[in-house]
């Protein structure tokens, strides 16, 4: 009876002692997760204000790592303030969420995998009759979290970042103000235009953008509870998936603009995308020598804003939404995005994949040697 005793005592001993255990375990997932929470809201106000006090508590000074994740927002930071001061704008409102998509303790650390969606609000400096403008940006992260004295640090994070630039590259003052108002009125006349015109089109715009904004992934902003449309493959981890999300948005034959495909560029919908559907520097070939599309201009962000005697408005004023824009570096395109209209100052916004961005205005993100190739896509 004594041994029966024993082994039942030893039994709820262990019982107790498991439950205990993970109680505490999901104490510290909990206190985890809010320093998650507080860490990216407090990241958002840095963009605002640029202080360094505003996230230095949660970084550890004495470790190489967390000292450069530190650095790597304080320079996100820099960029967008640089970036709008030279566009006579002021950065107004920057908020979002965080979805924590993978969670692992161990021991004193943790391993966390995150979705983070936020929005941007921009006003300009002298337009203050105009409304403010937003735009989103969707992030996927990676990082490493250390339990220190009672308190969690940030040891590393990897991210893809839009605006992870040097603020210093940014084009030169020489385009303050731009663009011009007009641009906005040019753009709403002609799609209007195209849904009055009884003509058949092989290129649907209208449902180009509205699949650019429903599947802008985890970007602020867009639809399908930000997701990737399901039956195309996400190449994010295989060398980006701006170009296939291009592809899809003018040639999905359902919800995008529904450009046929061709043996050279076309989509499977059990193995992926063809190399034309996926590969930024295919994809641009193809486009200009199929008929597809055609070069407005190709220049840095100066040439094609600058008004020309072949655009008195700058070129970009030639883009309509439904168009594209592919982004050169050193020889090569290294992205894709999609034109989804103007602000109400008349700047092109575009949306993309890798990072996820929604309404952006089109060079946020890039510097001076960027250099821009304006496709429209032929109707």
């Amino acid at each position: 009876m004594r041994r029966i005793l024993l082994c039942i005592t030893v039994l709820i001993c262990a019982i107790t002692s498991g439950a205990s255990a993970v109680v505490a375990a999901d104490d510290e997932k909990e206190q985890a997760l809010s320093f998650l929470r507080t860490l990216y809201h407090d990241r958002n106000q840095l963009i605002l204000n640029g202080n360094p006090d505003t996230i230095a508590q949660y970084y550890n000074k004495a470790d190489k790592l967390s000292r450069l994740a530190m650095r790597q927002e304080m320079r996100r930071s820099q960029y967008l303030q640089a970036w709008a001061e030279k566009r006579d704008m002021r950065l107004t409102e920057a908020e979002g969420d965080i979805r924590v998509t993978r969670f692992k303790l161990e021991g004193d650390k943790a391993r966390v995998s995150l979705i983070q969606s936020v929005k941007i609000a921009y006003q300009y400096n002298q337009e203050h009759h105009l409304p403010t403008q937003s735009f989103g940006v969707g992030t996927r992260h990676a990082l490493t979290l250390r339990k220190l004295d009672n308190r969690w640090y940030v040891v590393k994070e990897w991210y893809l970042d839009p605006m992870d630039e040097n603020p210093n590259l940014i084009p030169a003052d020489s385009v303050k103000g731009f663009p011009k108002k007009t641009l906005t009125v040019q753009a709403s006349a002609m799609m209007q235009s195209d849904a009055q015109s009884a003509r058949p089109r092989r290129y649907n715009r209208e449902k180009a953008v509205a699949y650019a904004n429903k599947y802008a992934g985890a970007a602020w902003g867009a639809g399908n509870k930000g997701r990737y449309n399901p039956k195309y493959r996400d190449y994010t981890y295989v060398g980006g998936d701006c170009t296939n999300f291009a592809s899809q948005v003018i040639g999905d034959s359902e919800e995008g603009g529904g450009l046929p495909m061709t043996g050279d560029w076309q989509y499977w919908y059990r193995s992926g995308g063809s190399h034309t559907w996926v590969q930024t520097d295919r994809l641009k070939n193809f486009l200009l020598y199929s008929g597809y599309g055609r070069l407005i201009a190709k220049g840095t962000f100066t040439q094609v804003v600058q008004p020309s005697d072949k655009h008195p408005q700058g070129a970009v004023a030639k883009l309509e939404p439904g168009d594209l824009i592919a982004y050169e570096m050193n020889g090569d395109v290294d992205h894709f995005s999609v034109v989804v209209g103007h602000d109400v100052n008349g700047y092109p916004l575009v949306n993309s994949h890798t990072a996820d961005r929604y309404k952006m205005p089109f060079d946020l993100g890039w510097d001076k040697s960027t250099k821009y190739l304006l496709i429209h896509i032929n109707d």
